[in-house]
């Protein structure tokens, strides 16, 4: 198959699991009323998701490095369809946070293991741009759910938008399965199910990149999971509007995607790690200020869209550098790390919603993210880890 389109495929699956990831944040105040339960309860629907979400990657990548990409993520493709559509039968917060888990634990192999691929296709001087276009088209998902998933809410109630992105996955599972004999599938039999990960945490340059990508998913993750909640509070908008308003951090991870490569390739990756998290800081801040002002909360929306995927992207493409035959496994700790993180920061964020207020949550996460910034700063630094060079520090795995 061509690489190009391989990207296009693989980022339709990834745009569908993205736009569920994140459906429930702008719909949360709906759920919340529907089950009669507050926010910050209702909130523990987006951690019952990414828990098992970043949990399940450790499961994933090894069974891909060992019997193969395509096969792992089309089983998953075809499972993450089933639980999405039984989302719609939750009756109660434990029944909806139950099928909520298994999504997550299906949706877990589709981005690692199309990141992987994509590594696997790509030489290093293509593999930032091929990887900015595959989170751009999966983050636009993420956007347009907002508005989607608002729509859908204000015309028919919550439990419509799992229905309709039940069926919306059926689209890259039938592409998925009509392209099959033409995916590649790089297997290594030989590959150890669990020592990959013991050198990849073992050596200092991994490390550190996992270390940064957790607290990217603890504070802007778990920031974002209350924007919508924010914006009911604050403006009393209903679903529709809130999802619109949302769409403008997806509008800007699409943007980010596209030239991503390109502001790493003029200013170094390490300072577009360093804009993205500081954009992100920005975005937190400038809600706590000024978040009751309309169109500074948009442009907050937009810059934490543009944080995130300056963040993401480069330390998605690091991740790529670490191991050749594990590289399944190299990209699931990177997916365990950020949304096992955005499930922790959500709790901790409902925790601080529910002892303060939602304008704190803000205030904590921007100067948090100050401080990630400057581990960053002291962590990551601009270097290409060359064939020879990686087998060294990783080790043949």
């Amino acid at each position: 198959m061509n690489k190009n389109r391989l990207v296009y495929l693989l980022g339709l699956a990834g745009f569908i699991v993205m736009a569920d990831n994140w459906v429930v944040s702008p719909i949360l105040p709906a759920i919340a009323g529907n089950l009669g339960v507050d926010v910050a309860q209702a909130g523990l629907l987006i951690t019952a998701y990414m828990i098992p979400f970043g949990v399940f990657q450790l499961l994933f990548g090894p069974l891909a490095d060992r019997f193969g990409k395509k096969q792992v993520i089309l089983f998953s493709v075809l499972a993450f369809t089933v639980a999405t559509g039984l989302c719609a039968l939750g009756s109660s917060l434990t029944g909806l946070a139950v099928f909520r888990a298994l999504t997550g634990v299906f949706a877990a192999a589709v981005m690692p293991i199309s990141l992987a691929m994509i590594g696997d296709e790509f030489p290093m001087q293509e593999r930032q741009s091929a990887i900015g276009t595959f989170m751009g088209i999966s983050f636009l998902g993420q956007g347009l759910s907002m508005a989607i998933g608002g729509t859908i809410a204000y015309l028919l109630d919550w439990r419509g938008v799992f229905a309709v992105y039940a069926a919306f996955s059926i689209l890259p599972a039938v592409l998925l399965l009509a392209n099959y004999r033409k995916l590649p599938s790089t297997k290594h039999p030989d590959s150890k199910f669990l020592a990959p990960y013991g050198k990849l945490l073992g050596t200092r340059r991994s490390l550190f990149t996992y270390l940064v990508v957790l607290l990217e998913g603890l504070f802007i993750v778990g920031g974002f999971s209350y924007v919508g909640a924010y914006i009911a509070k604050t403006y009393g908008f209903n679903f529709l509007t809130i999802g619109l308003i949302m769409t403008a951090f997806g509008v800007l991870t699409v943007i980010g995607g596209r030239v991503s490569s390109k502001l790493a390739a003029r200013f170094g990756a390490r300072n577009v790690l360093t804009f993205g998290l500081a954009s992100a800081a920005a975005a937190d801040l400038l809600i706590f200020f000024f978040g009751g002002t309309l169109p500074l909360l948009v442009l907050s929306v937009a810059l934490l869209g543009a944080g995130f995927i300056f963040t993401h992207s480069t330390l998605l493409t690091r991740a790529t550098e670490f191991a050749q035959k594990a590289r399944g496994a190299a990209m699931s700790l990177v997916a365990f790390f950020f949304m096992g993180g955005g499930g922790i920061g959500t709790a901790l964020g409902g925790r601080i919603v529910a002892a303060s207020s939602l304008s704190t949550l803000y205030l904590v996460y921007g100067i948090a993210l100050i401080v990630a910034l400057a581990l960053s700063f002291v962590l990551i630094r601009d270097r290409v880890v060359e064939p020879d060079e990686n087998k060294e520090e990783i080790g043949n795995l």
